[in-house]
């Protein structure tokens, strides 16, 4: 008997959440009704897809090969979503982009707003997350993200590099020794940014982690410690200072990027445009050549 995609569909989140639970919540169905169907995938194959143990459903042999089957049937429907959306010409509909926190705040709100007075008949729906979303997935058209290492899979640009320097409150003036610091947490910058601090910091002196450089930001301008910032963000707040020049350790660039399917659409390149557009007066801020006043 064949089975319908969505019983592929709910084996596949079983697998990748790891429970009926967390599957269900992201199928949007009850718990009840995912455990009834997978009880009916089972018999209907007769064979058991998954070990219940206490730290998870385990897939049996089975279950893996349904699972495989599933990963390639997602791969084409989301590969022909890609493909149609690529196509597309019109200024219209839905646009998802990606930033982090940071970016988000410092770049990509401001750039939204121009975009919205010229092509209002695109929506935007704006995911802010640290970790860098799978444009392959469409979990996002476009990403704004700041790494030296872009996905080579992707297309895009470089826009500007980003600087990085050494920041601490205004009001504890340019001390470095003996301070506090703030780490960046091993998510921020591949971990680079976290092993400059604790290189620099005996453990007693890290008085706060946080995986997230708009925290890390936040954390400065309260008086926990001294840490690394993007030049821009540090230079941005009336409350902190710099206490080092830009550290060529820490450069990264900033990137536009999509997935090459989507490079045409219409939507999605008239953003791109945008964004790259107001990034040029910005540039020299970005790379830390002109604190903001």
């Amino acid at each position: 008997m064949p089975l319908p995609w969505d019983d592929f569909r709910l084996v596949k989140a079983v697998a990748d959440r790891g429970g009926l639970t967390q599957a269900a919540a992201h199928l949007g169905i009850n718990h009840s009704t995912a455990f009834r169907r997978l009880a009916a995938i089972e018999e209907a194959l007769d064979a058991r897809l998954f070990e219940r143990h206490r730290s998870g459903y385990v897939p049996t042999p089975a279950g893996a090969a349904m699972i495989a089957a599933a990963a390639r049937m997602e791969a084409d429907v989301v590969g022909f979503g890609r493909e149609l959306a690529g196509k597309t010409q019109t200024l219209a509909g839905e646009l998802r982009v990606t930033a982090a926190a940071t970016l988000a705040t410092d770049l990509l709100i401001p750039v939204l707003a121009r975009f919205r007075s010229l092509y209002p008949a695109v929506q935007v729906d704006l995911v802010v997350a640290e970790e860098a979303l799978n444009l392959s997935r469409r979990d996002a058209d476009v990403a704004i993200r700041a790494t030296n290492e872009p996905t080579p899979t992707l297309f895009g640009r470089r826009l500007a590099g980003i600087a990085w320097a050494l920041y601490g409150r205004e009001a504890d003036g340019p001390a470095v020794e003996g301070r506090d610091w703030v780490c960046p947490g091993e998510g921020v910058g591949g971990g680079a940014f976290g092993r400059f601090v604790t290189g620099r910091a005996p453990p007693e002196r890290i008085a706060l982690r946080t995986n997230t450089v708009l925290g890390l930001r936040e954390a400065v301008a309260a008086g926990l410690g001294i840490g690394p910032l993007p030049c821009m963000s540090g230079d941005g707040h009336p409350g902190l200072r710099r206490l080092s020049e830009p550290l060529p350790e820490l450069a990264s660039s900033l990137w536009i990027l999509t997935h090459p399917d989507l490079r045409h659409a219409a939507r999605v390149r008239a953003f791109m445009e945008v964004f790259a557009e107001a990034m040029v007066p910005l540039r020299s801020r970005l790379e830390g050549r002109q604190p903001t006043a």
